[in-house]
């Protein structure tokens, strides 16, 4: 089983993974954590780390194949802001899910996360929101506002997580219930 998850930052992309991954029993590979682990062995902020990704393409593209790689192997919960792309674009099996929220939210829940107000969490995510969206349609000719590819949509600005783990795990055990065209008897 695969399940890709994706949503910009604060929309709860994190907690809801973790527990939609722990509840299939399915490893949880998060490209966000990925990101952050290979900026710090490069002695580099996420900030600063993003600031070059921006200008050096093979940053995103060696994070997304190694993501793509991952996903290929099944049995895996991948959560990044391309996952549900990457899988698509794979022609990979996948429950793609996109979890929306309210910018304003969203920063509330990256200040309160970060030690910052949210103003400054605002204008923080707003500018790390069109760096990657420059940055992917450059580099994958992906808009992150095209949400067409996702099989679900969730909006976490007052559904809490629970609602939306319970939602994300009732639609993959029924994905996977459904029998394989592949494996059908021939008329």
């Amino acid at each position: 089983m695969l399940v890709t998850l994706s949503g910009l930052p604060g929309s709860g992309t994190s907690t809801v993974a973790r527990l939609v991954a722990a509840a299939l029993g399915l490893d949880h590979l998060d490209g966000g954590t990925v990101f952050r682990t290979v900026a710090a062995e490069q002695g580099m902020s996420l900030a600063e780390y993003a600031k070059l990704a921006e200008h050096d393409e093979n940053i995103d593209r060696a994070l997304d194949d190694r993501l793509t790689e991952r996903a290929r192997q099944g049995d895996v919960l991948l959560e990044s802001r391309l996952s549900g792309w990457l899988a698509t674009r794979a022609g990979l099996e996948a429950l793609t899910v996109w979890i929306a929220c309210d910018e304003v939210e969203r920063a509330r829940r990256v200040g309160g996360r970060d030690g910052h107000d949210a103003e400054e969490a605002l204008a923080h995510n707003q500018k790390r929101e069109r760096s990657e969206r420059a940055r992917y349609l450059g580099y994958y000719d992906i808009d992150l506002t095209d949400l067409s590819i996702y099989e679900l949509v969730l909006d976490s600005t007052e559904a809490g997580p629970e609602a939306l783990v319970a939602e994300i795990v009732a639609a993959a055990r029924a994905r996977a219930d459904r029998p394989d065209p592949a494996e059908a008897p021939a008329p």
